[in-house]
Order: C-alpha cells, then structure tokens, then sequence
C-alpha cells in the first residue's frame, strides 16, 4: 500500500479516525493491526517474516537483559545477528552473491555455474531488520532495557508509517511512546497533516515528474551527451531527494497525527558546503545508525590515522552495498568514502602549509556558495552510478558527459513528448527550493503555521490544487522501496 495510492487514502482516514475514537488502553493493539495489514497489503507472505523476526529479537532481547553472564549475553546477541543479517543476505544478496561468483568463474575454462533463487525481496526488510537489530544492541550495551510487552514490541518492528523506508527508529526513542496515553491535539494533528501535504506534492507534483525525464535519459544514455546528462543527473539528485524526503515528511506527518513523534529523516542535505555535511543531513536515520553500529566499534577516529581513514571508507562500503545488491551502490559507497577520506588530508595539507588556496574561504557569500556547488557536483557523480543499471553503464555516462556542443544548449533537447515536464519541472523545483530554504530555521511546518490563518489556508488550497492538476498519478512507487 503506497502513501501515494487511493488505497492509503482510505486507510489511513479509517486508521486516524478510529483511533481516536477507542479506549487508549487498545489503542497500541489497533495499531498493531492496522500496521500488519497496511505491510501485508503488498503480499501476505510478507507477514512471515517480519513476525520471525519479531520473535527472534524480542526473546533474545528478554535473554539478554536476565543475564548476568557475558557469555550468554554475547552468545544471544550472535543470534539475533545471524538470524536478522542471515534473512536480509538470504532475500537480498543471495542471488548477488552467486551472480558476482559466476562472474569470476567465467574467467576459469570449463568454470562451474551456480543457478540463483528465485525470490522476491520483501519491501522494508533492511528497514525493519536494522530497527530489530539496533534493539538487541543496545539492550546489550545496557542502553534499553528489554521490553516485556511482545505486542507493543510487535508494533514498534511493524509501525506502518516508517515500516517500509523509514525513519530508522530507535528503541529507546519510539517504544516508550506507544506505553504513553495520546490526547486528541489539535495543532498536532493539524501539523501532522501540513507536512502529510508537503510530503505529497514533493513527491507527485515534483520527483514523479522528474522520474520521467530521468528515465528517458538514463534508459537511452547511448543517444545523450554532455549537458543533457549532466542534467539529467541534476534532475535525478533531485528526484530521489524529493522522492525520498517526501516519504519520510508524510510518514512524520501520519505519526504525529496520531500523537507520536519520529526523527528527522533530511534537513536541506543540498545546501550543504561539504560532504561531511551532506552526510549529517541526508537519510539521518541510517547515516547515524552506521555511526552508532559499524563506525565507532570499528574503532571511528580514535585510532591511528590509516586506521581512521579505513574505517571511514568501510563503512561507506557497507552502507552503499547497504542500499541494493549491485556493484554500483558499492562504487556510490566507496566515492563518498573517499570524498570524506580527501577532505580530511586537505584540511590537513591547507593547515600544515598554510594552502590557503586549496578551500574556498566560507566566510563571505562566494566561498559558501563555491563550497556548496562543488559538494553539489561531487554528489551528482556518485548519484551517476546510484541510478546506473551496472558500473560501465555509469562509467559511459561521465564519460559522455565531457562531450559538450552547442546543440545541447537549448533546454528542450530531450524530446517534444518531455517538454512540457521539462517546463513543469523548472516551475515547481525553484519554489520548492525556496520552500526548503526558509528552513534553516525551523521546519516547514512550524514556518507555516506561524502565517496568518488566511495565508496559510490559500496555501493549503494552491498545494492541493497543484496536486490534483500536476500529478502524475499512477501509484509510482517510491525509490526506497527497493532497498
């Protein structure tokens, strides 16, 4: 069940009225129903393996928390590993894994041929198996404590409106809330809908639109050149940004509708002035969930320098394999660790020489809009390989884009079927990246319930109406649904 689907216009309407209207005392057993059907929407079978691991974490949870042994406490957190990392390799590298083993016996005459497996991946499951595993984590590290209650357990691995793409929450941050008595709030409920609606024309109005041009340019790249790919990979940072975001603002939205709060998922990530920025403002949830769980046990930087440096770079290996079973979500992951790799010795090399000329001074308005050009720029190559079918696809994309001619100037150059996206597209990006931009201090919600009652209700009804006229409707499905 999409958010974008009428289906979900008649779901969560039914959900949020209902909810109120019961005891509070079931309210967490509603939602719990509510979430198993919203997830089973998609395929009943689903069910199955969401529960097994809902089972698997919340006992061993319940064991590690009775256990004073540090062997049994280790011995059962290996467990929840093994299960949950075991059940994501199963569905989602699996056939990957074979497919790159193939690849290396084609090279040995008369090589074996392993068959893949045919399966389906499940939708959320690296969403939902990192939330588990946070859990059992912590529970270890004696930063939760094991919570008895298996159906509000249940409800905080399954709650639909982050079930599938996230936010990737935190125990210690959601279960507690679900234990809380909700009162009907009206400015909450009230926000929750306005970013609900913000969400929903960023991602119809905007990346549905912009998945159009993309597609035509990525799925033809061989009949493209030079600007035309330069801009269809600008438009395709902007697509998944949108697309992306667009989902997290609707499921904060739907969450706080019903009383309950989630994390900020982005914050402007392409007005940042440097990767390391980008990276503490883009998908926060899981650049924070590597940070907590593979980065600092690693070792982080408080290590040897080449130690750092490989711990930087394996993280952004295991996040970019992470995002799919390709060697171009492992390229993206190795570009960005190795951007951050760089900007740490050229700080270095700028303080130890007085390299002054090696950064752009961020203290007047040049050097912070040079810095977020080129961090932009740097962003877009790895976006190359992110939406590329395979990595000599993406390697053929830059290099076509070098090939610049004066028939790429005009802007409709990618058919007269896409002109009118095209113009569309330059319409409603500028207004939502001034939207974005007001953001800098405060959200978009609280920026918007500040105006008078008159204004904000005009913008109510001219996003509404940009919606219902400028979508591209059809239930596209969002990007992240795949990983």
């Amino acid at each position: 069940m999409l958010f974008n689907s009428i289906e979900f216009f008649l779901f969560f309407p039914f959900v949020f009225i209902t909810y109120y209207l019961i005891s509070p005392k079931y309210r967490w057993l509603f939602l719990l129903l509510a979430s198993y059907y919203f997830y089973m929407s998609w395929k009943p079978e689903y069910a199955i393996l969401i529960m097994a691991s809902t089972v698997i974490d919340y006992f061993t949870g319940l064991g590690i928390g009775k256990s004073s042994s540090k062997k049994v406490r280790l011995s059962l957190l290996c467990v929840s590993l093994c299960t949950n990392l075991g059940l994501l390799f199963t569905f989602k590298y699996f056939n990957f894994f074979i497919d790159s083993i193939n690849s290396v016996w084609e090279l040995i005459p008369q090589g074996p041929t392993l068959s893949n497996v045919d399966l389906i991946l499940p939708v959320g499951i690296s969403f939902y198996t990192f939330q588990t595993l946070s859990y059992t984590i912590d529970i270890y590290k004696g930063q939760q404590q094991p919570e008895r209650n298996f159906g509000k357990f249940a409800l905080f691995v399954s709650f639909f409106p982050q079930l599938v793409a996230g936010p990737i929450e935190r125990s210690v941050h959601l279960l507690p809330q679900f234990s809380r008595k909700v009162s009907f709030n009206y400015n909450q409920v009230v926000s929750g809908f306005r970013l609900m609606l913000w969400g929903l024309f960023k991602k119809m109005v905007i990346a549905d639109r912009l998945a159009l041009i993309v597609n035509e340019v990525y799925g033809n790249h061989e009949n493209y050149a030079g600007l035309q790919l330069i801009l269809g990979t600008a438009f395709f940072a902007f697509q998944i940004y949108c697309d992306f975001s667009g989902y997290s603002d609707i499921a904060i939205g739907a969450a706080r509708s019903l009383g309950f709060d989630l994390m900020t998922n982005f914050r402007i990530p392409y007005f940042s002035k440097s990767i390391r920025e980008f990276w503490s403002r883009w998908h926060i949830s899981l650049s924070t969930w590597f940070r907590d769980y593979v980065y600092i046990p690693l070792g982080g930087n408080r290590a040897s320098e080449s130690r750092w440096f490989f711990n930087l770079f394996i993280t952004f290996l295991i996040s970019g394999l992470w995002h799919g079973a390709n060697w171009t979500f492992v390229v993206w992951g190795a570009l960005h660790g190795f951007y951050l790799i760089a900007a740490i010795v050229r700080d270095k090399l700028v303080a130890h020489f007085n390299l002054s000329w090696m950064k752009f001074n961020s203290n007047n308005l040049f050097g912070r809009l040079a810095n977020m050009g080129l961090t932009f720029g740097l962003v877009c190559l790895g976006w190359v390989f992110f939406r590329a079918d395979n990595v000599s696809e993406g390697l053929a994309i830059i290099q076509n884009m070098a090939h610049i001619s004066k028939s790429q100037i005009g802007l409709f150059t990618f058919g007269a079927s896409l002109k009118d996206e095209l113009l569309l597209s330059l319409i409603f990006l500028p207004v939502m990246l001034c939207a974005e931009f007001l953001t800098r201090k405060g959200t978009i919600e609280e920026i918007v319930g500040k105006l008078p009652w008159l204004v904000r209700w005009a913008l109510y009804i001219l996003f509404g109406i940009c919606i219902t006229l400028f979508s591209v409707f059809g239930s596209q499905e969002f990007i992240y649904f795949q990983f």
